[in-house]
């Protein structure tokens, strides 16, 4: 996967928009204004997102692609090379287990509001 396609799947998420809230080298990827993937453009082989903390040690353990996240609270975001053996279906599931993550910490009345977020898994 390339941050192209990155970018492409992950606006295809419900109520996903996008942003550089960071400066014109990073690319932001939210739901509902709660980000869940993070894209440095000056680096085409990376991208950060959110993780269950139990999953993001797994992930870590198995996966030499998956380090804890630079700049991010390492214990719930994972930063994922993307020039490993990692298939692009993996690294999709990935992007929606972030999507997920956010969207379970939303309020219930966000969640009444737009129920579509809720069928992201």
């Amino acid at each position: 996967m390339n941050i192209e396609s990155i970018r492409e799947y992950s606006l295809s998420l419900p109520l996903t928009s996008e942003d550089m809230a960071f400066g014109e080298d990073v690319l932001l990827f939210r739901v509902l204004d709660k980000i869940f993937v993070c894209c440095m453009l000056t680096r085409h082989d990376l991208v950060t997102l959110k993780c269950d903390a139990d999953y993001a040690t797994e992930l870590r353990e198995a996966h030499p692609e998956i380090e804890p996240a630079w700049h991010w609270n390492k214990k719930y975001w994972n930063q994922v090379h993307l020039d490993g053996s990692l298939t692009d279906d993996f690294i999709k599931s990935l992007i929606r287990h972030s999507y997920a993550e956010v969207v379970k910490k939303l309020t219930r009345r966000t969640k009444t509001e737009h129920p579509e977020i809720l069928s992201v898994n």
